[in-house]
């Protein structure tokens, strides 16, 4: 029954994640990957929110298989960002690969500090 969670999850977070990172490329015509650092770090709030959530014992198990593995885990996209970061250092873009990468890790994790940050407010 848990898979079904998961499911659920993901049958939001992809299309969420096509959605954004499509409205994000349509209001920046750049060859930088916007839409995937969004939605990585949006991914990261929500993931930090629900660790939180989950230590003050305001989540369980079944809202982080829908949540954190379902959704999170077909919103945001390594893969993607490993791609991109390649993508630009083939192309010559080099400097824009290496703020991505540095982007990518410091705002994402910055992103899920600050959902763990704002649970503890709000549930402890």
């Amino acid at each position: 029954m848990n898979w079904l969670l998961v499911v659920a999850g993901a049958m939001v977070g992809a299309p969420l994640r096509h959605l954004t990172d499509r409205a994000v490329r349509s209001r920046h015509d750049s060859g930088f990957p916007w839409g995937t650092l969004a939605v990585n770090v949006v991914g990261c709030l929500v993931l930090g929110l629900l660790t939180g959530a989950a230590l003050a014992g305001a989540a369980g198990s079944r809202l982080g298989l829908l949540l954190g593995t379902g959704l999170c885990g077909a919103l945001t996209t390594y893969s993607t960002f490993s791609y991109e970061t390649l993508r630009l250092t083939g192309s010559g873009a080099r400097l824009q690969a290496a703020v991505n990468v540095v982007a990518s890790v410091a705002a994402g994790l910055g992103a899920a500090f600050a959902g763990v940050t704002l649970a503890d407010a709000l549930w402890a």
